[in-house]
């Protein structure tokens, strides 16, 4: 052992079918985050070394909404707290794509939110995957401006580093991922306001949107009271008719 609040994994373990996760507990104000730090990686098979990457990036994840939370404290209230169970796999297989696993975490702790009555966050609806992704794929309004030249460059998806749709506002401006480069949890957020203005961002959906509300993210062309001083957040449900 290497000292009270550690985790040890042995090497009889690593050829087990189970999932290997090893990692060294530290406590947060409020959190157990996860490292990799203190570990001897170097003994543990790639088995064990995918494992902890995959366990590592999820934490980062749930940080990066929990920030978002702190953001918008009203957003709390819809949590789902056992996890919306999105078929992840059928989606992103009808979408030809995979997505950003930090929006991911955040569609399996919350329903489409809406937030100030204003921007509303679309995310897939367990059941409705196959839907959510043909409507990506067939983004009409994305499509006509393309025809129009009028997205600078930018280029509806499934074309290569084309736009997907994540969130648009009550008045008509829309949040995209640019889908390159190939790693989706490197796509940029791309704004397009109702006004015309393309704007880019170097974060995702979810840091985007922290900045947003925290006041760090400033968006070209969008309106004067955006964002609120106090946001308001609606969850929708998840009932699909």
């Amino acid at each position: 052992m290497r000292g009270a609040g550690y985790f040890q994994v042995v090497e009889p373990l690593f050829s087990s079918e189970e999932l290997l996760v090893a990692a060294v507990p530290v406590m947060g104000e409020e959190n157990l985050r996860l490292t990799l730090t203190e570990l001897d990686t170097e003994r543990l098979s790639s088995r064990a070394r995918a494992a902890l990457a995959e366990h590592h990036g999820l934490a980062d994840d749930m940080l990066r909404v929990e920030e978002l939370e702190a953001a918008l404290p009203s957003m709390t209230q819809w949590r789902v707290t056992a996890g919306r169970s999105v078929d992840w796999g059928a989606l992103e297989a009808d979408l030809g794509t995979a997505l950003p696993s930090d929006f991911r975490s955040l569609a399996e702790a919350y329903p489409v939110l809406v937030i100030d009555d204003f921007l509303m966050l679309s995310v897939p609806t367990p059941g409705g995957e196959a839907s959510w992704a043909s409507e990506s794929r067939e983004d009409e309004i994305l499509q006509d401006l393309y025809e129009m030249g009028d997205t600078e460059g930018y280029v509806p998806f499934p074309q290569p580093g084309g736009l997907i749709s994540w969130a648009e506002s009550n008045s008509g401006d829309s949040f995209y991922w640019g889908t390159s480069p190939g790693d989706p949890d490197a796509w940029p957020v791309v704004v397009r306001g109702d006004n015309g203005d393309w704007s880019e961002f170097p974060v995702g959906a979810v840091e985007f949107l922290t900045g947003v509300y925290r006041r760090t993210i400033h968006v070209p062309g969008m309106p004067g009271d955006f964002p609120s001083d106090s946001p308001e957040v609606l969850g929708l449900g998840d009932r699909i008719d």
